[in-house]
């Protein structure tokens, strides 16, 4: 059965820079369009509202960052089990993986929602938003709370449809509801004038569109038949689907964890200094979602390996794990590095996009810019060597290496170069903790190719 698998399954036998291409390239496109969401709307509240509205956004971002958690704990590991499963050769078990991981987030998605609308006010302060700030806040989120089931359905829908082998499906997915955003945030913000509650509307109504093709997928999944019983939650297989996401449900965790300290923080220090607290909180959340672009498509880059890694390795064609390891390295570097080209050179005419403010807006954000992400060229080693560990149905280390970067190192810097530093020790924080979790991924990963090499070697005994 296992090499009957092999050979009908193009995941065991089609060159892998192809593969890479096949996948990657669609789950890039998905990822961007993702992090175009926010960019979007920041693009129209930031010309049509201004600084605070920008910063309304920012402090609304942690909401958003929970559900991509649970979106990703689910998909990519029911993703993940799936493709493992049917690389393997367990046909039986792997539409379970699909069914329960969509029930899962729908009823997460809901529960999400309640919980923000009932505690909307305090949950905005606990993020950041000063007094200015939290009048737009709470129209932004107040709407935007409604898409959260949606947001997250199609945010995990879609990497179970890149695992059934349909990469090109997920990426119209996400494009046709970034389209439709983008179209009515001209029509809502900029024509009728409606603000911020405008742009939260016109988010809400592309995730719902994108969720309806998601659900009209399900009802046709190639490679196996989901039917009913496939959708009833069975611990089994949920808990499987969980420990395997684990590493990017946690990930994102620590993100959002990351994204409210930094934002009391600059609410704080900035507070203190000639920029007050609203500059910092809006110029550091333009500049870490236009980050989030760049950041998308290195992901995208890990997440196109996925499918490739978890069936190979099922397989135990441990060399072609490695080769879309190492390709997904080669070319997430490769964006990087143009991303810190463009962050050195260029940080005041990105800002100017986003809305004219004054000398101390443009002066801080420049700073921000240059030295926060100076170590972006090295962005890539640890989300995609992190992605690697999961699709290897090694969650432990994937778990640990997801924490280096935000947990382990980030926030500890952030705590303690302040206090001496004052706003300037925010700025430091992240140049540090960004090249700590790059030596340390490429640290695992050998580590995890010398254990590949000797299994090699005792199948061959």
């Amino acid at each position: 059965m296992e090499k009957e698998q092999q050979k009908i399954n193009p995941l065991a036998q089609m060159p892998v820079s192809k593969l890479m291409i096949k996948f990657a390239v669609p789950s890039i496109v998905a990822m961007l369009v993702g992090a175009l969401y926010n960019i979007v709307d920041q693009l129209f509240i930031g010309n049509a509202v201004g600084m605070l509205g920008n910063g309304a956004t920012n402090v609304a971002f942690p909401f958003t960052t929970s559900c991509l958690a649970f979106s990703l704990m689910f998909g990519i590991g029911g993703a993940s089990c799936f493709n493992l499963s049917m690389g393997a050769g367990d046909k039986k078990s792997a539409p379970y993986y699909v069914g329960n991981a969509s029930v899962i987030l729908a009823f997460i998605g809901i529960a999400i929602t309640a919980v923000t609308l009932i505690f909307l006010n305090p949950l905005l302060r606990f993020f950041g938003a000063s007094d200015q700030i939290i009048p737009y806040a709470v129209d932004y989120v107040g709407i935007t709370a409604f898409g959260f089931p949606f947001l997250m359905f199609t945010t995990g829908g879609c990497h179970l449809i890149r695992a059934d082998g349909n990469p090109k499906m997920a990426m119209i997915c996400n494009i046709t509801g970034a389209v439709i955003n983008t179209i009515l945030d001209a029509l809502f913000v900029i024509k009728f004038g409606w603000g911020m509650k405008g742009a939260a509307l016109a988010t809400v109504i592309g995730q719902v569109v994108s969720s309806i093709i998601v659900i009209a997928y399900m009802k046709n999944f190639k490679t196996v038949s989901l039917k009913k019983e496939h959708f009833i939650i069975k611990p089994r297989y949920t808990l499987k689907t969980a420990s395997i996401g684990m590493a990017s449900f946690i990930n994102q965790i620590a993100m959002m964890v990351v994204q409210i300290v930094i934002n009391q923080s600059l609410r704080h220090y900035g507070s203190l200094s000639v920029y007050g607290p609203d500059i910092p909180i809006a110029c550091a959340g333009i500049i870490m979602k236009v980050n989030q672009v760049i950041f998308s498509v290195v992901i995208g880059i890990g997440q196109g390996s996925q499918p490739i890694e978890s069936f190979n390795y099922g397989a135990e064609n441990y060399k072609r794990v490695r080769d879309a390891y190492k390709l997904a390295i080669k070319a997430g570097v490769g964006i990087s590095i143009t991303a810190f080209i463009m962050f050195q050179l260029f940080p005041d005419k990105i800002l100017m996009l986003f809305g004219n403010e004054d000398a101390n807006y443009f002066e801080f954000g420049t700073r921000f810019f240059k030295i926060f992400l100076f170590f972006t060229w090295l962005n890539a080693m640890q989300p995609i060597t992190s992605t690697f560990f999961t699709s290897i149905g090694k969650p432990i280390k994937g778990v640990f290496l997801s924490l280096t970067r935000n947990v382990l190192f980030f926030l500890p810097i952030m705590l303690i170069l302040p206090l001496f530093m004052g706003i300037d020790g925010i700025i430091y924080t992240g140049p540090v903790s960004d090249m700590l979790s790059a030596v340390t991924a490429i640290v695992m990963a050998l580590s995890e190719f010398n254990i590949m090499k000797k299994m090699e070697l005792k199948k061959l005994e």
